[in-house]
């Protein structure tokens, strides 16, 4: 997908590491998602301690979302975020907590 069209939306799905639950970070998280605007999906806690993120949007957003997951600002302690990049799937309504 050398010349992806960035007015199609895409899903990105991340994972995060680190101190992130009991912290307020799915909240954090939502709330993000909202600011930036135009962004559905979900973020829940996985039994590992690790919160995963699934976003639907453009490209654009999407990118603002990971880079606010990779930031300073969060609350805990990421020690590190993998993504992967897909096509949307049925879509989302908004953006909820799991």
């Amino acid at each position: 997908m050398h010349d992806h069209d960035s007015s199609r939306p895409v899903r990105v799905t991340a994972w995060v590491r680190g101190r992130v639950q009991q912290v307020g970070f799915r909240w954090w998280t939502r709330a993000r998602a909202l600011e930036i605007g135009g962004l559905t999906g979900y973020t829940s806690n996985l039994g590992d301690g690790r919160v995963q993120v699934v976003a639907e949007g453009l490209r654009a957003e999407c990118e603002q979302l990971l880079v606010a997951l990779r930031g300073p600002d969060t609350p805990g302690q990421v020690s590190g975020v993998t993504e992967i990049w897909s096509a949307t799937g049925e879509g989302y309504p908004d953006f909820v907590i799991r």
